[in-house]
């Protein structure tokens, strides 16, 4: 990295590319073929968790797709 060039570590550059990143919101949403609000509002009552990052308004929430997966499991109807 040249000098003078403070970039910030984005999570995709902190992530070793052997291991899948998390997900944002939007994302499982369009996983699960559902929208946002419904992500924020809705997934932590049902049993999936996200991961806050910061605080306040400008706090990111992410989801561990292997999380994602292991829930969608449990869902399924026998």
């Amino acid at each position: 990295m040249k000098r003078g060039r403070n970039r910030p570590i984005t999570h995709e550059r902190a992530t070793p590319h052997h291991q899948e990143r998390d997900l944002t919101p939007s994302e499982v949403a369009a996983m699960l073929n559902m929208s946002t609000s419904w992500v924020y509002r809705e997934a932590s009552k049902l049993g999936l968790k996200g991961y806050k990052l910061g605080r306040g308004r400008n706090a990111k929430v992410l989801y561990k797709r292997t999380e994602i997966f292991k829930w969608l499991e449990q869902q399924k109807v026998h």
